[in-house]
Formats: structure tokens, sequence, C-alpha cells
């Protein structure tokens, strides 16, 4: 029989996928695929489809004869939208089309939904991230990111590994949320009765690994900031963080470089690739600009000197005056200078007043060794020569809380970790959510991860929403 009473089948393992069809096609064969009906063309005793799955969509044939009466006219009733499975044979139609002619089938799944006609043309974009499953299923450039984001992160593993990083995991809940200046998410673990703290980085644990006696060591891993929404940040989003034990920061930007290159070539074959209107240059060797040095030349002021606030007046630049003289600097950074870094450029030698973490350039102890990479004008990297005195540490920490997080406390454990001595290396973080912007051409974030964090909306909000997008109850 080639039609189920029930509207939702059970187990159903095609054999063939599409894309493979497509790709060695041959007249005869026989195949058993499964996919969703999104068109259908009714002409009498025979009706054309087309069938999609994750890899491809391609036309079926479904006619009276070879069917029976009762099972056509159960075809002839799908919805556009419900999942079927089925078994034919291939054949290229009279207008030189391939086609699975259709032998037996089974619906899988109802859709009780209609799909959306123009999910494009939403006017509110953000309907296609509330329901990203939608969006996956009418728009083929968009599930198209998606698995060059993951061929993306596949690759930089392969590539890691291969250069002898071992991958760790370290804690996502944390006593105490270090490694980096942010404001974390708190949460209460009962059994212990103590607050944790979803991580803001992974840094201090994987510098312990290295006192451990790990030499390379990296993380693919989700990090956790209580802070704002834009293009450019999710509070919930992925970073690769590796460390090297007796390097330093120039083998930070070698790799760094190397890396991003190597995963440009993967997906386009050459050096060049657009990013919006404009056209971005990889090739090595990058460009490298000094902090003070680029602030100089794009405001004509020398900020080793200045006051950062009557600069950021005399420069039109707003800042509040809960800001600290750090977070000032940054500001003015990046509205003089970050605007015009499109092609990638590494930013190096940071005061050391903004990078606690970091060692002090030996020549010049109020900068450290450390680089930040800057595409179409975002951070997508920032690396240290890792400070491994504990001494100078502590002294920088207690100097400097504010810089350590929210809770204002030194991680006592990790300065006992360095005490037990822990090599020079060099540390590296890469956005990955904002890589994967710039390889594949997004201009925001939320386009690059599959569920992003939106605003929670009322249900009548979110039936007005559905009723916009076209999305009604099938009747």
């Amino acid at each position: 029989m080639s039609m189920s009473n029930s509207d939702y089948g059970a187990r159903f393992l095609p054999k063939d996928s599409i894309a493979d069809i497509s790709r060695d096609f041959q007249i005869g064969r026989k195949v058993r695929i499964a996919g969703r009906v999104m068109s259908r063309r009714d002409m009498g005793k025979s009706t054309f489809s087309d069938i999609k799955d994750e890899g491809g969509r391609i036309q079926t044939y479904a006619k009276k004869d070879i069917l029976g009466e009762d099972a056509y006219k159960a075809f002839k009733a799908l919805g556009l939208g419900d999942i079927i499975g089925l078994e034919g044979e291939l054949f290229v139609s009279k207008t030189g089309e391939k086609t699975v002619k259709i032998e037996k089938y089974e619906r899988l799944s109802k859709i009780v939904r209609t799909l959306p006609e123009k999910w494009h043309g939403l006017k509110d974009i953000e309907t296609r991230y509330r329901r990203r499953y939608v969006d996956l299923i009418v728009n083929d450039d968009v599930r198209e990111t998606f698995r060059k984001r993951s061929r993306i992160i596949s690759e930089i593993r392969k590539f890691l590994d291969g250069k002898g990083f071992m991958e760790v995991e370290t804690p996502m809940m944390q006593p105490l949320a270090g490694g980096a200046r942010a404001k974390p998410f708190v949460t209460h673990h009962h059994a212990l009765d103590t607050d944790l703290y979803l991580r803001v980085a992974p840094e201090l644990y994987l510098k312990r690994l290295l006192v451990g006696g790990f030499e390379k060591v990296y993380e693919i891993n989700r990090n956790f900031r209580n802070e704002g929404i834009s293009v450019r940040h999710n509070p919930e989003f992925t970073m690769m963080e590796l460390y090297q034990a007796y390097a330093d920061y120039e083998d930070m930007m070698a790799i760094t470089e190397e890396l991003t290159h190597h995963l440009v070539m993967m997906l386009f074959g050459k050096e060049e690739i657009p990013y919006g209107d404009k056209i971005l240059n990889f090739r090595r060797p990058w460009k490298r600009i000094s902090f003070y040095g680029a602030l100089e030349a794009a405001t004509g002021m020398d900020f080793r000197k200045a006051d950062v606030r009557d600069a950021a007046k005399k420069l039109h630049v707003e800042v509040s005056e809960d800001m600290e003289d750090i977070d000032v600097l940054n500001e003015i950074f990046g509205e003089k200078v970050e605007k015009d870094l499109w092609d990638p450029t590494f930013v190096i030698d940071y005061p050391t007043v903004m990078t606690p973490l970091a060692k002090a350039k030996a020549e010049d102890p109020d900068l450290v060794y450390r680089f930040e990479l800057f595409i179409a004008k975002m951070e997508v990297a920032n690396a240290f020569s890792e400070l491994n005195d504990p001494a100078i540490q502590r002294k920088r920490l207690e100097e400097q809380k504010e810089l350590i997080g929210e809770h204002k406390e030194v991680d006592e454990d990790f300065l006992m970790a360095l005490e037990y001595a822990m090599p020079p290396a060099g540390g590296l973080g890469i956005g990955i959510d904002r890589l994967v912007m710039l390889i594949t051409n997004q201009q925001s974030i939320r386009d690059v991860i599959l569920f992003p964090q939106l605003k929670p909306k009322k249900k009548a909000e979110l039936v007005n929403e559905m009723e916009t997008a076209g999305e009604e109850p099938a009747t």
C-alpha cells in the first residue's frame, strides 16, 4: 500500500540524499528519499511536486495509474510543507528536468500551519530569528550560512589538532567570573548553597592547565556576558581560546593570520572576499599599528599625556560620568580609529592599565605585549604574551579590581596556581560568531547564531507577528 492512514508516520530511513541523486543522476535508478513538499502542480491524472531535504530539491512525478486511485487522491491532498517518504525511479521530464517517478510514498508528518510566501520581505526581521525553524525551511541561503559555520568550526579544530593542540573543556559555572572585564550572569547552586557565575571567559582555567604541564590547549566554548545586545553582541556567544607554552604574542599573531587566511582560502579559493559593499583583502602579511600611534594619527593628540575626558570633549565623543578612564579611551579609539580598520589589522602595544593579565613590555612597562585583530571595523581576536609572575599578577589585580568583573574579587586559587610556576606563554581568543559573520558576509551576529537572544514578546504580539508572516493555522 502506498499511503498510510496516519498523518504522522513512523520510521522511514532514506537510502539516498537529493544532493547525491542530483550529482550522480542515472535514468532508471531506484531511489528512496524523504523530504518536505514545497510545491505541487496538478495535471488531472498526474501531479508534479518539488521535494526538499537538507541538501537539495528535486521534482517528483505522481501518477494515478501507478499509485492507484485512493493513494493518488491522498497525494493530491498533501499540504505544502508536509513531510513524506517515497520510493521511485529516476527519469528526465519532457522539459529536461531531473525527476523521481513515485512508485509508493507515505506521509511522515502533517503541517498544520501555512508556510509564509514572502519570508524575506518581512518588515520585522526579528520574526525570522524568533522562528528560525521556519526561516530554515524557506530560505536556502540561511541554511547554507549555518552549514558554513559548522564547516568553519570543524576546520578550526582540524587546523589546531594538526599543530599539536589538545582540545579541553573547562567549567561553565565558576565561583568567580574571571578572565575578562564583563558583567556576569549569576546563578545559585542549591546543594552547595552558593552563588556561581556563568563564565565570561575560560582564560584562568586554561592557564591552570599550562601550570599542570599541558603545553598546547584550546577550547571552543560558550561564554556569557550580561551586557547589551546589538548587531555585534549577543549575551551568549562562542569563543575559541588557545594557550601555547613557551610562545608569545608574536606567535599568536602568526597563528591567527595563518588560521584565518586558511579558512578564507578553504571557502573561497581566493584572498579577496566581499563583505557588504566592500572587498576585504586577507593577503599576508597583515598590517600592524600601535594603539597610541593610531590614536595620535587619527586625532593629532598624544594620549599618553592627554587627559582622556578633556580629549573626548574636544573630539565630540560622548561619554558618561560613570565611565572609567580606560572606557573613555576605548570609546575614543572606537570612534576615531576602528571606523577605518577594514582589511585585517593588528593593533598592538596596549596600555598596561587596560590589560592586567598580560606581560608588560620590557622596554616600556606602561605597555603590554598584546594585540587585537580588527576586520571590517570589528574586533575579531585578542591575544597576549601572558603574565606569569605571581607577585606582579597579584599587584595588578589588587590595584585594578574593577577590571576583573562585577564581583570585585581576586581569584586566589589562580594566583596560587601561578606560584607553582606557569611557563611563559601566548594566549589567543577569537570570536567565532564575528569570524563567521565576516567569512559568510553577514551584517548581524544574529544571522550566524541559530537562536539569538531576543526581547520576550507577549502572546498577543506573537500572534500578530505570525499573521504578519502569513503563518495561519491550516483549516
